[in-house]
């Protein structure tokens, strides 16, 4: 099955009425998509009752891409506010009970930050992190370079399907190391995912001088029909190499996001039957 979401629900205008309240948002968004990325998690692993809250407000076959910690990607270099890394793993692990208990856990994604490099410290905490993860599901996005340059691009792949990681497959721009190109192989014979960061070339890379908005910037893009047919072949071809395909649309800082995955779902030719109702909107 082929999934279309995007990443987190609070920011998409496009989709709400404006006076819509945030703590409706969830349910209004699962009317449109089947899944969403979960981007609270990175920030602070979150208490169980948000997990079981969303899970209430969401249609049975809903799933949801719950993101690492970011102390467990090495994003956030202050202090843990954990006494050892096992107790990290623990709590963000406790945290997906209510996910797993309702089937609607699609996966966990670790998303690695561009200083994240191919060598073999690295490979070893990519071990650890599968290693602590046990059974759970987990995807692998990678934003260096390194990973995919000619010398380890096929390792780098055979790594992932030897230990059974979901490759997130990145549609991003093309700045240097801190970038990736299009990799577009299935590394799990269950689940692929694959995410849309625009391809704003000039915005990607963090400024040497400090910018406040500098991550708004960063994903201002609209993807064009010619773009956007070029992943209706991919997807075509992943889908021949895993069963269920996610998508994940991270492109909102214009509020491109939502007409962009409906634009692919239409050119895809999916119409979801099992959506949340919509008949609240005529009270």
């Amino acid at each position: 099955m082929i999934y279309i979401g995007l990443t987190g629900w609070g920011d998409h205008y496009s989709l709400y009425p404006a006076d819509l309240k945030a703590k409706d948002k969830l349910a209004e968004y699962s009317s449109y998509f089947p899944t969403v990325e979960v981007d609270a998690s990175f920030y602070a692993v979150q208490p169980i009752r948000n997990a079981e809250k969303w899970v209430n407000e969401t249609p049975q076959s809903f799933r949801f891409v719950v993101k690492a910690y970011q102390g467990m990607t090495g994003h956030q270099r202050t202090e843990l506010p954990y006494p050892s890394k096992t107790e990290m793993f623990e709590a963000f692990k406790a945290s997906l009970v209510p996910y797993i208990e309702a089937d609607k856990l699609a996966m966990v994604l670790f998303q690695f930050p561009p200083w994240f490099d191919c060598k073999e410290e690295h490979i070893l905490y990519l071990k650890y992190c599968k290693q602590r993860m046990a059974n759970i599901p987990v995807a692998l996005e990678f934003r260096h370079q390194s990973w995919f340059a000619k010398p380890n691009r096929e390792k780098t792949l055979t790594y992932m399907r030897t230990d059974n990681w979901i490759h997130a497959i990145a549609d991003e721009p093309q700045a240097g190391d801190g970038s990736i190109p299009i990799v577009p192989e299935a590394t799990n014979q269950q689940t692929t995912l694959i995410r849309f960061h625009g391809r704003n070339v000039h915005g990607w890379n963090r400024p040497k001088t400090k910018s406040t908005n500098w991550r708004e910037v960063r994903y201002l893009y609209n993807y064009n029909q010619a773009e956007l047919l070029e992943w209706k072949q991919r997807i075509k071809v992943l889908e021949e190499q895993s069963q269920d395909i996610y998508l994940l649309f991270n492109n909102n800082s214009g509020g491109d996001a939502a007409n962009n995955a409906q634009t692919l779902q239409q050119m895809l030719g999916i119409d979801y039957q099992d959506l949340a109702s919509q008949q609240l909107r005529l009270f």
